[in-house]
């Protein structure tokens, strides 16, 4: 089947790993740096075929967040994204970031928040007739010596949840920060009635997913490697979990050396709550059209199925219920 460029949904997709080139080039224009050609963002910001593992795909955000470091250049890029996802035929995105990454010229956490805020009502202003709805997750970071700015991230996200800001995340080394390292984290997250996903079961396995669900996430990110562990596969469905996918995203990080070896169909088979999402536009290379497509290609899926993958981002999304009525409408006036 063909997948259609209408009626898209992504829910995992980060703000500085999705930037156009034209937009990096106006960015570094703008900021006096040096505005390279695309053959040589595309060396800095997309991943290359030997890429070995998650750290060194994470290498190629550096050059983009050094872009990313003042309030004009975060509304911009947040509107731009949600540009493009609109022409893509997105209906319903959530934009994720991590705010004290983008502290480091003298910004603060609440400021690059809110600066993010207004790329998204730009859009909306200048695109009254679009159908794409975009909310912002904000992540805390795994690393050994920034609770501080983590702590900050949920004290600027609680008066926020609902306007604009839908939710919290927990990005990064996976594997050399273990998820279980914050406990404390997430505990004051459920206290505030924060909702959160949290990234687990990609550069760490099950045990990395069964952590995030004792902390209270209601989905998580990648929680591929669920796969690996009946047990765990049997609580997802039972709880109504909802799994991120990043297939593409997956494979460039060698989880997997084989599409063919993605486990969409023995996850689906199972009832869990799967969706597919792009992670990063730019240094995946990829569209939301273009991971669905594949996943159609790969695995022969038929509408129904592509069906049901939408209408679980539909579930799992971190909005309003009136909002997901409305979006379950245009799925199913789509397939």
């Amino acid at each position: 089947m063909k997948i259609p460029n209408k009626a898209l949904i992504d829910l995992h997709i980060h703000l500085d790993g999705s930037l156009p080139f034209e937009l990096v080039r106006e960015l570094a224009a703008a900021q006096g740096m040096d505005v390279m050609p695309d053959s040589q963002l595309r060396q800095l910001m997309t991943v290359s075929s030997d890429c070995r593992d998650l750290n060194e795909y994470l290498s190629c955000f550096d050059y983009p967040l050094s872009l990313l470091q003042t309030e004009e250049a975060l509304e911009k890029s947040v509107y731009r994204l949600m540009q493009v996802q609109s022409l893509q035929g997105l209906i319903y995105s959530e934009i994720r970031f991590a705010p004290q990454l983008h502290t480091r010229y003298g910004l603060n956490q609440k400021q690059v928040v809110d600066a993010a805020l207004r790329g998204i009502k730009r859009f909306q202003e200048t695109f009254e007739s679009s159908v794409l709805e975009s909310n912002l997750i904000l992540c805390c970071m795994r690393g050994a010596e920034n609770a501080d700015s983590n702590f900050e991230t949920i004290e600027i996200a609680g008066p926020l949840i609902g306007h604009g800001v839908a939710a919290l995340d927990l990005a990064g080394a996976e594997a050399l920060f273990p998820t279980s390292d914050f406990e404390i984290l997430f505990k004051k997250a459920k206290e505030k009635g924060i909702p959160f996903t949290i990234h687990a079961g990609e550069a760490a396995g099950p045990e990395s997913i069964w952590k995030a669900l004792e902390f209270g996430a209601s989905r998580i990110g990648h929680g591929v490697r669920c796969i690996e562990d009946r047990a765990l596969v049997d609580h997802l469905v039972k709880s109504g979990i909802v799994l991120e996918l990043c297939p593409t995203s997956n494979m460039n990080t060698k989880i997997f050396d084989n599409i063919k070896k993605y486990p969409l169909p023995a996850l689906m088979e199972a009832g869990v709550k799967v969706t597919i999402n792009t992670d990063n536009m730019t240094v995946s290379g990829t569209t939301i059209q273009k991971e669905l497509q594949l996943m159609a290609d790969t695995f022969h899926l038929d509408e129904g199925q592509m069906k049901t993958l939408l209408r679980n981002s539909v579930d799992g999304a971190f909005t309003l219920e009136e909002i997901k009525h409305h979006l379950r409408k245009e799925i199913d006036n789509t397939y």
